[in-house]
């Protein structure tokens, strides 16, 4: 059973009630970050951090008003504990953890008064589809396993009403998704909506089942688990299924930009802050795509100059596009290509990083249909997921496959968050998820893959421009349909023309942008933060400069906020003088 969240604040009053000067400042905060943790572990909501890695624990988060209430007021008394530690008494490590921490409980509070709840779905994703996928990211060993996820899909009808209730919330106040954009995205529902309990992704824990279980208890967990999703779990995807064709669609909205919406532009500016970690405003990153693009795409010129084309930029672009030379014929052939590799890349990183994660990763099919990274659950069963989408091979072309594979496992997301869950911090730094870093970092590992040697084939150095060229134009078309009054076709056609993206990934990335505001920024305005950092590094530091010890220096702390990103490394440079 789960401990009721009301234990989390006792446990606070508790802390509350020791003396003053009692305990040394260190052991206090330390306190402090062990009561919080406790709390959200309860709560199973952890702030900021990556969506995808969502897994099932027992009871599910409570969505609800009264939930987000307790939480806030949680918080705010976080807070004001905070305020009585003198961070000046703490050792160094503590500082660091301190400012981060009191960065991020600030950053909570602001979000408590913004509308997430209200969008609880975008393009890609759902509350929905992450709770039918995550038995995909977990490790079903014990009976504990087992016990816990008939938790979890016994709640599930609680959590599903409480997100329609909140999606209500949205038709009333108009906060609904564009109805172009969410077109056809019932599918992402119907697909759960299966006759046969078996077929449900939801029922994969019980296909195969630990050897090590009693075969009384395999029989019990299979049947309960048969039972609950077809009693409880389809009925309830059957529930949201109507409520999103008969009310929410009904009611979705007519204009592209969140801006149009009442408060939208503070919430514009407000998920700027959140997924970028700066005060930059809608127009400054507008004009930085614009830049950015037109200097990538000197370089792509170059390329199509190298190869010999005989055509315009257009033409070579839409070359790529129907070529059947840069398409795999299966999926088999497409998962083995981007495993290889990951291999010759893993015989690089000891060149370039003195810390190698031990945390393995495995290549998966996505289920979802786009590729995307999965970090290990931290209790040593699971291992990192680089997930490849394959369900349509023309929205995959080969010649990205390099830039999209470096990004998403190594040296990119898995190197990244495998290194942060196994240093020695504070527990909520080793999950914690800022947009511009992690995924900075991840586009910062695309280019560096040239540097180590790959890329040999001008088509898939090509590819990592393109890709580079797409997330520069992200800073455009995110900005220019959510601030400057871009329609989507707009967007579409600006994308389209400036990357050699297939059409249908154009079209999908427009729709992601328009239902997901903002996130889509962070990663080229991370990627801009480290790559100054570096050659502000190697400025300073002449023949001194060692990459190894660079990249010692931005992974070793885990994900920060960019600007102590930048804090940090400015110290570390006059410390390597």
């Amino acid at each position: 059973m789960r401990i009721p969240p009301i234990i989390g604040i006792a446990l606070f009053g508790i802390l509350l009630s020791l003396p003053a000067g009692a305990k040394q400042a260190g052991e206090q905060f330390r306190q402090l970050l062990a009561t919080h943790w406790q709390q959200a572990r309860q709560e199973q909501i952890f702030f900021r951090k990556d969506p995808d890695t969502f897994r099932l624990n027992g009871q599910l988060p409570d969505v609800s008003p009264a939930g987000r209430e307790r939480r806030a007021a949680f918080n705010q008394k976080i807070l004001d504990q905070l305020a009585k530690i003198e961070i000046n008494q703490l050792s160094p490590a503590d500082q660091l953890s301190y400012r981060l921490f009191r960065y991020e409980r600030l950053t909570e509070a602001a979000s408590h008064q913004q509308f997430d709840h209200l969008f609880p779905m975008h393009y890609y994703s759902g509350y929905h589809s992450y709770f039918a996928a995550a038995p995909e990211n977990m490790s079903f060993l014990t009976r504990r396993d087992y016990e816990n996820y008939l938790v979890s899909l016994a709640d599930f009808p609680r959590y599903n009403q409480q997100h329609i209730s909140n999606l209500r919330a949205a038709i009333e106040k108009g906060y609904t998704h564009y109805c172009q954009s969410f077109a056809g995205y019932e599918k992402s529902i119907s697909q759960h909506l299966v006759r046969n309990v078996q077929d449900s992704a939801l029922y994969a824990p019980f296909a195969q089942m630990p050897e090590r279980l009693s075969q009384a208890d395999k029989d019990r967990f299979r049947t309960e688990g048969q039972r609950l999703i077809k009693e409880k779990v389809i009925p309830e995807y059957q529930m949201l299924y109507d409520f999103f064709t008969r009310e929410y669609m009904p009611n979705c909205r007519t204009v592209v930009g969140i801006t149009q919406l009442e408060d939208g532009k503070a919430y514009y500016q407000y998920l700027i802050r959140f997924y970028t970690t700066t005060d930059l405003n809608a127009q400054q990153i507008h004009q930085m795509g614009l830049e950015e693009v037109q200097r990538i795409r000197q370089q792509m010129e170059q390329i199509i100059r190298q190869v010999g084309f005989d055509g315009s930029f257009r033409e070579f672009i839409q070359f790529l596009r129907t070529d059947k030379q840069f398409y795999a014929q299966s999926e088999q052939q497409l998962l083995e290509r981007a495993s290889y590799i990951t291999r010759k890349m893993a015989g690089q990183l000891p060149k370039w990083f003195r810390t190698l994660p031990r945390t393995p990763f495995d290549v998966k099919a996505s289920a979802n249909g786009g590729s995307y990274y999965v970090a290990s659950g931290g209790s040593g069963t699971t291992s990192g997921t680089y997930f490849l989408g394959t369900s349509d091979l023309q929205a995959a072309p080969l010649y990205n496959l390099e830039a999209l594979t470096f990004h998403e496992a190594e040296p990119g997301h898995h190197l990244q968050s495998a290194l942060a869950a196994e240093m020695d911090m504070p527990e909520f730094r080793k999950t914690l998820y800022h947009s511009a870093y992690g995924e900075g970092w991840g586009l910062y590992a695309e280019s560096l893959g040239k540097e180590m040697g790959f890329y040999q084939d001008p088509y898939s150095d090509f590819g990592r421009l393109t890709y580079e060229a797409w997330r520069a134009c992200r800073l455009v078309v995110d900005t220019g349909m959510h601030a400057l009054g871009w329609s989507r076709q707009q967007a579409i056609d600006y994308l389209a023309a400036n990357t050699a993206l297939t059409l249908p990934e154009v079209t999908a990335q427009i729709d992601r942008y328009i239902t997901w505001p903002a996130q889509a920024l962070s990663y080229k305005i991370g990627e801009m933060k480290i790559l100054a950092l570096r050659k502000l590094a190697e400025q300073r530091l002449g023949e001194k400069f060692d990459i190894r010890a660079f990249h010692e220096q931005i992974l070793k702390t885990g994900s920060l906020p960019l600007d102590l990103l930048g804090e940090l490394t400015l110290e570390w440079i006059e410390g390597q003088r």
